[in-house]
C-alpha cells in the first residue's frame, strides 16, 4: 500500500553540475595523497551543496532517499493535507479521495476534529489492510469506475481531491470524468498530477490499470483546462502557494486548483 514520492524534475545529475568530479577523474594518475585530497574536498562540497540555504537538507536529499519507490501522487496528497487545510479552510471539512491508496488518505482526514471524509478507488482492491477492508463495509470508501458517473449526488462535498487516477485516462474519457468531478465538488476540484518523466510507484502495473499512465505536462494541463472552460481557482491557488512558501513545502506532484461548477 505504501509508496513514496519523488521528485525526478530534480534528479540528481540532471543538469547539476557537481565541482570538482571532473578535476578528481583528470587527477587520477597523480599521487594517491593528492586523488584522496580531492575526493574528500569533492564530498564536502556535494554536501555543502544539498544542505546549502536554510541549514536543513534541501529537497535533492529527499529525492535520493525516495527515488527507489517511484513517485506517489496520492501519499503526496497525505504530505500536503496541511496545506490544503490553510488553503480551503472550512471548505476541508467535507472531503472526497479519488484515487488508488485512498484509504489511508480518507484515514488521516477523519482523525482531524469536524471532518468527513470519503474515498473512491477506481481499481480494484488487492491485499487491504483490515482498516481498509472497514471503510469499504461501511461505505467510506467504494470502489467505482471513474469512467462512468460517480455514486454521489450533485455537490455531496466541499472538496474534491484526485491523485494518480487521471493520468490513466485518454482525453476521451477525461472529459466524461473531469465534470463528474466538478459535479459531486461544491467548492473545488484538487488534482494531484505527476510530471513528465516520473517514474510511477510499485504497484501501478498495466494490468491493472489497463493502460500506461500518461504524465502531462503543465501546460498540457492548462490549455486542456482553457479549452473545456475549466477556471482557476486562484484564490485557492494563491493560498496555497503562500502555505506552501510559509512551510518551505515543495510539491513532488503537480497540483491544479479548479473552481466548481455553479
Amino acid at each position: 500500500m505504501s509508496r513514496r514520492p519523488v521528485n525526478p524534475a530534480r534528479r540528481i545529475g540532471d543538469g547539476v553540475n557537481i565541482p570538482f568530479v571532473g578535476a578528481v577523474q583528470s587527477k587520477s594518475r597523480s599521487s594517491p595523497l593528492l586523488s584522496i585530497g580531492l575526493v574528500v574536498v569533492g564530498a564536502i562540497l556535494v554536501i555543502g551543496y544539498f544542505y546549502s540555504g536554510s541549514g536543513e537538507p534541501s529537497s535533492e536529499i529527499e529525492v535520493v532517499s525516495k527515488v527507489e519507490g517511484g513517485v506517489s501522487c496520492t501519499l503526496e496528497v497525505q504530505r500536503a493535507l496541511p496545506i490544503l487545510k490553510k488553503a480551503y479552510g472550512d471548505s476541508m471539512r467535507k472531503v472526497l479521495h479519488v484515487g488508488p491508496d485512498t484509504c489511508p488518505v480518507v484515514s488521516k482526514l477523519l482523525k482531524e476534529q469536524d471532518t468527513e471524509a470519503w474515498g473512491v478507488e477506481p481499481y480494484e482492491l488487492d491485499d487491504t489492510d483490515t482498516s481498509c477492508k472497514s471503510l469499504v463495509r461501511k461505505g467510506i470508501v467504494r470502489v467505482a469506475d471513474i469512467k462512468f458517473s460517480l455514486p454521489y449526488r450533485p455537490k455531496s462535498f466541499s472538496v474534491v481531491i484526485v491523485s494518480d487516477a487521471l493520468e490513466y485516462l485518454s482525453p476521451k474519457y477525461l472529459n466524461k470524468t473531469l465534470p463528474e468531478l466538478m459535479r459531486v465538488s461544491a467548492d473545488g476540484l484538487v488534482i494531484f498530477s505527476g510530471y513528465p518523466g516520473q517514474r510511477r510507484a510499485k504497484g501501478a502495473e498495466l494490468s491493472k490499470f489497463g493502460r500506461p499512465a500518461k504524465l502531462r505536462s503543465s501546460s498540457w494541463w492548462i490549455r486542456y483546462f482553457v479549452q473545456n472552460r475549466l477556471e482557476e481557482n486562484e484564490a485557492a491557488s494563491k493560498k496555497f502557494e503562500q502555505a506552501s512558501t510559509k512551510r518551505s513545502y515543495k510539491p513532488a506532484c503537480q497540483v491544479f486548483h479548479l473552481k466548481s461548477h455553479h
